[in-house]
């Protein structure tokens, strides 16, 4: 009998061992081969997935109206953040949205120097849980990730949010992405 078990353990651990041995996730960073492509430190963020529905990262990736959004996100690293499993709604400007700040405005925050700031501003277009188009009610505070709060104001054309009119909406597998028309900023800088 305790042969049997010895045995079962060795099959076990052998099966174990060579689940994991995958040459692409085993090769040295340094190395210069066709799998290091596939190494990087995003985590989730790097997943490509053709068959899912799309995370708002993913949406965001493939609109060429949101390549600055897409930009800042990359450049303050926190492509993480718009993966995980959520539920998070996130008020998207667009790249006219962004060319509207003041000259040099956007050029100053792609600075290294400047990533915590830009960090800040963006995770300010983000809420948590899932906030339709028909949750934004006049009057409403809206609680952003920055742990500020900005105000929700339903005019004859339109829905606005701090501002910023909401310009349509794309459910995501991990939330709502609502795209804007002004960059937000934060009363908090």
């Amino acid at each position: 009998m305790k042969s049997i078990s010895t045995l079962l353990v060795s099959a076990v651990l052998l099966f174990l061992c060579s689940c994991n041995s995958n040459p692409e996730v085993s090769s040295p960073a340094g190395e210069n081969n066709d799998s290091e492509a596939n190494l990087t430190p995003l985590g989730q963020a790097s997943v490509v997935d053709d068959e899912s529905m799309k995370n708002i990262l993913n949406i965001a990736i493939g609109s060429p109206d949101h390549t600055t959004l897409v930009a800042g996100v990359q450049a303050a690293g926190i492509e993480h953040i718009l993966v995980n499993a959520g539920p998070l709604t996130v008020f998207a400007p667009t790249n006219e949205a962004f060319d509207a700040l003041p000259p040099g405005t956007l050029d100053e925050l792609l600075l290294p120097e400047n990533k915590r700031k830009l960090g800040d501003i963006i995770t300010f277009h983000a809420t948590p849980g899932k906030l339709y188009l028909k949750d934004l009610k006049d009057g409403m505070s809206v609680y952003m990730a920055t742990n500020e709060y900005v105000k929700v104001e339903v005019r004859e054309d339109g829905t606005y949010v701090h501002g910023s009119k909401i310009l349509g909406t794309i459910v995501a597998s991990n939330g709502i992405v609502h795209v804007v028309d002004k960059v937000m900023l934060p009363t908090q800088l």
